[in-house]
């Protein structure tokens, strides 16, 4: 049961200052050991996979809200501050007024035959987020990103990920070579490759790899992949973003799975 709210009048509170670092700072949680969720959407998800948050700090309009006021007393500690000062560290267009602060999690070990995603600088914070969500919502549990890739727990993945990074393993900052403890095989995805998405044998379970926007996955590591393969893409377009690329792949992995299970 979370105590009685804590007033904060003043913006030079340590902990107003701290989730200002966290904001325009993207790398910042390496550092402070902690996230920032902003928003009743991350807020919910958190809740709904029943992790709990180190803190929650509200607005003094959202807490006479019942729903968000509920939503806050999942937090042991509650911060009430007046809703200027939450807009100053907001970067929402309509905040909410209502966040946590995370503990970050801490990087597991590679789980070796979980079905992954492998990111290889792909830098753009929303086609990571878009990323998570596909892998969440289509049964690949773990996420394994090189260096590169945009950061997992900055505040732009985070609400490009709405809600996805608590659902799933990730470890960042990885060298490839640290990819050998993987011994799922790997499938690649490339323009140049001969073998077709719908007509490829993929193996199951898996790992994909899905490479930096514009130069593709590095090729030394397609060179490890045991299948490349292409989506076909009729319409003509040159290629597709390749956080849709992931999605479909990742949907047909799931689709070939279900197909294949028992009783199917």
């Amino acid at each position: 049961m979370s105590q009685a709210p804590l007033a904060i009048s003043s913006r030079d509170n340590p902990l107003l200052q701290r989730l200002r670092k966290l904001v325009r700072d993207a790398g910042a949680y390496r550092n402070s050991a902690e996230v920032w969720l902003e928003g009743e959407h991350l807020c919910s998800a958190l809740r709904a996979r029943g992790q709990r948050p180190a803190q929650a700090l509200v607005a003094e309009s959202a807490w006479q809200r019942p729903a968000l006021r509920a939503l806050a007393g999942w937090a042991p500690r509650i911060a009430l501050v007046p809703d200027a000062l939450f807009d100053g560290i907001s970067v929402l267009d309509s905040p909410a007024r209502i966040g946590f602060v995370l503990a970050l999690p801490a990087s597991p070990a590679i789980d070796a035959c979980a079905p992954s995603i492998v990111l290889d600088r792909v830098q753009d914070a929303g086609n990571v987020g878009s990323i998570l969500r596909s892998a969440s919502a289509f049964g690949f549990s773990q996420v394994l990103c090189l260096q590169g890739t945009a950061l997992l727990w900055s505040p732009k993945v985070l609400r490009a990920g709405m809600g996805a990074h608590f659902g799933l393993q990730l470890i960042e900052g990885l060298k490839p070579a640290d990819l050998q403890a993987l011994s799922l095989p790997w499938v690649g995805t490339s323009l140049q490759a001969t073998q077709w998405l719908h007509g490829a044998a993929l193996p199951q379970p898996c790992a994909w790899v899905f490479g930096h926007e514009g130069q593709g996955v590095d090729p030394a590591l397609l060179a490890r992949c045991a299948l490349t393969v292409r989506i076909a893409q009729p319409g003509g377009e040159e290629s597709l973003n390749v956080a849709a690329a992931a999605a479909v792949c990742l949907h047909e992995s799931m689709r070939r799975m279900a197909a294949s299970a028992p009783g199917q």
